[in-house]
């Protein structure tokens, strides 16, 4: 018995000794990327940089004005196609479909778009968009995004409503309302807090999204205001300047990468809080 007692205790200090270096492991890089990220982007980070174009190739100076516009351009529109489709099939998965051979097939098919190669869901829109249209554009690169948005919000849409009780429906149809009121005044307000966290994660998740964006609204070097129009993001910026020749793109990308760190980060804390806030 005491044998028995020590290999179990042995196994088990094993096991946590490993977990515990490889959690040690990961957040050691991890603080290693992000203390790179904060020391290199903050030297690029000045006034110019939010409110210049880009200089000339060669030339020191400018910003990156243009490419935070076409991102946050980009991302909004993503999120106005992508979110309300998400939350209509959730809502179908959870309270119509549930298991219907039907919804099974929209389950099968939202698990197989989160393991999608971004790559894959950029060249596909390339060609629904982008060649039957004859140019790159904003909207391409949104419609990519919200594909990418879509499986993330569906499927979170649909665990947050499984959550508010049966009861609680039961109780609202037995008062007299119809099932599509009782959805929107009874299981949303429930579930809503867990929606926005979903939502704000699949934000977070196409902000840094790049390969879709270089087959779809590709780039610009000045200002964009047609969704029409080929548009610059801060990603495919990113991408370009880092294998570019110049000092001065290469510190260009290093701050448009603290930029989209700082702000997928707060997205993630904010999401967090909101959790929190629901316990």
């Amino acid at each position: 018995m005491d044998t028995h007692y020590i290999k179990r205790q042995t196994a088990n200090y094993a096991a946590l000794t490993i977990s515990v270096l490889s959690a040690a492991f990961g957040i050691f890089f991890l603080f290693w990327i992000l203390k790179d990220v904060f020391v290199f982007g903050f030297k690029a980070i000045n006034i110019d940089f939010f409110t210049e174009l880009p200089a000339p190739p060669g030339m020191e100076g400018g910003g990156l004005a243009n490419a935070i516009l076409g991102t946050l351009m980009i991302t909004v529109l993503a999120t106005a196609i992508g979110v309300p489709a998400g939350i209509m099939a959730g809502t179908y998965l959870s309270e119509y479909g549930r298991k219907s051979r039907m919804a099974s097939v929209v389950r099968f098919t939202s698990d197989i778009l989160v393991s999608a190669p971004s790559i894959v869901i950029g060249v596909f829109v390339y060609a629904l968009l982008v060649k039957p249209l004859g140019g790159f554009s904003a909207i391409a690169g949104a419609v990519a995004l919200a594909i990418i948005m879509l499986p993330v919000v569906v499927r979170t849409s649909e665990e947050m409503l499984k959550l508010v009780p049966d009861a609680t429906r039961e109780a609202a149809l037995a008062l007299g309302a119809p099932h599509w009121k009782v959805t929107i005044h009874v299981v949303y307000r429930g579930a809503i807090r867990g929606i926005v966290t979903g939502v704000m994660l699949a934000v977070a998740r196409v902000s840094g999204e790049t390969a879709p964006l270089l087959f779809t609204s590709f780039n610009n070097a000045f200002w964009n205001f047609d969704m029409t129009e080929p548009t610059a993001t801060l990603t495919v910026t990113i991408f370009n300047y880092a294998m570019g020749p110049y000092d001065d793109w290469h510190q260009k990308a290093w701050g448009a990468a603290l930029l989209i760190t700082v702000v997928v980060l707060l997205v993630n804390m904010i999401s967090r809080i909101i959790v929190r806030g629901k316990a």
